[in-house]
């Protein structure tokens, strides 16, 4: 067994919050592979992600997967996670005592996949590794710190309730392809990968 399946069979047993594993279906720990070049992270699942036990498979998941689609890659060449992993009734916000019990399994997730890009998808993750920082000044705007690229975006579902935020998120994702190939460079990878590549991570 490996670490990060001992990791999701941590979460399925948890109670940490115990108002979410009362009212939750499942748990959603995350999917994608345990050594992913990039990893997405998202807030909380919503009502079909509850009932599935994974993440992004509503309607902000199928415009990810376009999202993903537009530069070559496929949602089993990325992991995808979120900062909580049970639902919120009601698919309200993740209180802060919610966030800090779940924190300990992200923090684990992110040291097991060791992703070179980190996006965040809304607020929330945003204010992981930007606090304080405003969504709508610095999305899409790259942060290097070591050997990792973070990234603020927009959720998906922000493209879902108005139109404005679909094209803000298709041009930060564009240039995706292009960072990972300055990674690839600079990481000493020989040839540098290229955007028609990727899809083969």
């Amino acid at each position: 067994m490996s670490e990060l399946t001992d990791l999701y069979k941590q979460i399925t047993s948890c109670r940490r919050c115990a108002d979410l594993a009362k009212t939750r279906t499942s748990t959603v720990p995350g999917d994608g592979p345990e050594h992913a070049d990039i990893m997405f992270i998202g807030e909380a699942p919503g009502f079909h992600e509850d009932r599935m036990g994974h993440p992004f498979v509503g309607a902000a998941g199928q415009f990810l997967d376009e999202l993903l689609a537009s530069i070559h890659l496929r949602r089993e060449n990325v992991y995808i996670c979120n900062m909580i992993k049970c639902r919120p009734p009601q698919n309200r916000d993740p209180l802060p005592q919610e966030l800090e019990a779940c924190q300990p399994y992200l923090d684990r997730q992110i040291a097991l996949v060791n992703p070179k890009i980190i996006i965040t998808l809304g607020r929330f993750s945003m204010a992981k590794f930007f606090p304080g920082a405003s969504i709508s000044r610095i999305h899409g705007q790259p942060s290097r710190r070591g050997d990792r690229v973070y990234i603020p975006m927009f959720h998906p579902a922000a493209a879902l309730h108005q139109p404005k935020y679909r094209s803000l998120i298709t041009e930060d994702f564009a240039q995706l392809p292009g960072i990972l190939a300055d990674l690839a460079g600079v990481q000493g990878e020989e040839p540098p990968m290229k955007a028609e590549q990727l899809s083969l991570f």
